[in-house]
Order: C-alpha cells, then structure tokens, then sequence
C-alpha cells in the first residue's frame, strides 16, 4: 500500500511523516524503516525505526531509490513499513518520473506499506501520482 502526504514546503508534511513513524514503531510486529536525504530526523525518531540516509548510499534518481529499497525488502522479509522522506528532494522533480516510480513501489507492496513526503502542490501533479491515498497533515 501506498500513502503520500503532499504539501507545499512549511506545511507540517515531516512532522506527520515523524507521527505516523512513532506509530508503526508500536504497532508493527517487524522492522520499521525511514528514509531520508541527509540525518535530520536522527533525534526526532525512535530508536527502534531503523534510519536510512540516502546521501551514505549516494542514491540519486528514481531508479536507484526504487532498486535500494527492493534490495532492502528482499534483504529483509521483517520490513513492515517503509517512510520516505521528501522523495523529491532525494530524486528530482519530474512529476512523470514519479509516478511511474510509484507504478514500480506498488507492485513490491503487497504486505508492505509505503509512506512518502511529497512537497508539491496537490494540483500540479499528475493523475498517476495522486490516485494513492493522501494523508491528512
């Protein structure tokens, strides 16, 4: 399952994100995962969701996030939920791309919920983005 939270910058996107990470932490029965580009969140979060800093991995683009996080989910059946943080920050803002990004995640999501930061106004993207469900920040 995917879930976004879109908002324009300053909106309280990250701050949602870091509530419904608290939240799975206690409530799932496996591994917790938050992806971020750079180690902002490092004292905001639990210690018991695992942190993940794109820029360790040089992660640049789509298909290198999408390839990384399949890795970590085939490395690791326990994953149970998985938050990005400001995905376009991490891979660029071709509205397109993500979408098509989001086609991939889908597939790889079965048992697995997905939760990224879009920071975008909800009317600029496009129906292959926004036909997964929004979160409420």
């Amino acid at each position: 399952m995917i879930k976004l939270i879109i908002g324009n910058k300053g909106t309280g996107k990250t701050k949602k994100l870091i509530d419904l990470v608290h939240d799975a932490v206690k409530e799932s029965k496996g591994n917790v995962l938050c992806v971020e580009k750079g180690a902002t969140l490092t004292y905001d979060l639990k210690p018991q969701a695992r942190l993940i800093d794109t820029d360790s991995y040089d992660i640049q683009g789509f298909d290198m996030l999408y390839s990384f996080l399949a890795g970590l989910l085939a490395g690791n059946y326990d994953i149970t939920d998985v938050f990005v943080d400001s995905i376009l920050k991490v891979c660029g803002r071709d509205y397109d791309a993500l979408g098509a990004f989001f086609e991939k995640i889908d597939k790889i999501s079965a048992d697995k919920t997905f939760v990224f930061t879009v920071s975008a106004d909800a009317n600029e993207l496009p129906a292959s983005v926004t036909k997964y469900e929004t979160v409420a920040h």
